[in-house]
């Protein structure tokens, strides 16, 4: 009989007695990743093009507004009229940034990794979320700061005149918190819903531009309460309709929605909340 050979080594495996972060870190943790990967930082060159190239396109319009009023003393456009006039950038940061967070992950098949941690199905979609409308608030945001910066410096009645011009600024903050809020959640979802990333990008895109000529006919061909009601078919007129009600009429940014404000409030309210909710049902049921 031959002799046996085998051995057993000690390799040194032990139990893991360090500290265990938990869920909570877990989220965070998730959560400032997809933020960095909206911004393409700690990716390559390429997943940084398209991002920064939008940002670069708001910015110059924000630089371009404070050129404007450091020279005629005159504001070139309201913080409300910055927000609502960057409609196609934003839907285009949306198209391009939703898919990169959630329809990769559909695509590779890490989510079963994800979820075999402490990491909740409905934390992933609510860190995601988080992270997408921290993107979108920034890209609205930044600019308007760097815009009232800008203004403050341009203005001579000092302390008064910094305290009148925050006046504007802080409606203006609110509609970029509002836009990112409802956008955000529209363009998660349609994104969830496929792991290619082109046919989620293109799905979103459609939402905002098909929907565009619907507001068009209704406008053209309806009745004063239809034409008052038309807006709500677009998200982007959706949401004109509600900083209308929510922050008063501007000059030359008027909408005729007439006395329907509040059904814009409640129209926006039904589609964040829905857009939310389908997006929780959707991880309760994905990679199940």
């Amino acid at each position: 009989m031959a002799p046996q050979t085998s051995v057993i080594h000690d390799i040194g495996y032990q139990r893991y007695t360090g500290p265990r972060l938990g869920r909570w870190y877990a989220n965070r943790s998730l959560y400032e990743h997809s933020v960095r990967s909206a911004f393409g930082i700690g990716r390559g060159a390429k997943a940084k093009i398209f991002p920064w190239l939008i940002i670069g396109i708001v910015l110059l319009v924000a630089v371009v507004a404070i050129a404007v009023r450091s020279i005629s003393g005159t504001p070139l456009m309201s913080y409300r009229q910055y927000a609502a006039g960057l409609s196609y950038p934003v839907m285009l940061f949306l198209a391009i940034v939703a898919p990169e967070l959630v329809s990769r992950d559909l695509r590779d098949r890490t989510l079963p990794l994800y979820f075999s941690r402490p990491l909740a199905r409905t934390d992933y979609a609510l860190s995601k979320y988080a992270a997408l409308v921290t993107a979108v608030f920034l890209l609205l945001g930044v600019p308007q700061l760097l815009m009232y910066i800008g203004a403050v410096f341009t203005r001579t009645d000092g302390f008064h005149g910094a305290w009148d011009e925050l006046g504007d600024f802080g409606p203006g903050l609110g509609a970029a918190l509002v836009r990112a809020l409802v956008l955000a959640s529209l363009s998660l979802l349609i994104a969830s819903l496929t792991g290619r990333r082109a046919f989620a990008a293109a799905f979103i895109v459609g939402v905002f531009l098909l929907t565009s000529p619907i507001v068009g006919i209704l406008s053209v061909l309806g009745n004063e309460t239809v034409k008052g009601l038309a807006f709500l078919t677009n998200p982007m007129t959706l949401l004109l309709g509600l900083e209308q009600w929510m922050f008063g009429v501007e000059a030359n940014n008027r909408l005729p929605i007439g006395d329907f404000g509040p059904v814009y409030g409640l129209g926006a309210l039904i589609l964040l909340g829905g857009s939310v909710g389908l997006l929780l049902q959707r991880y309760r049921k994905v990679a199940a």
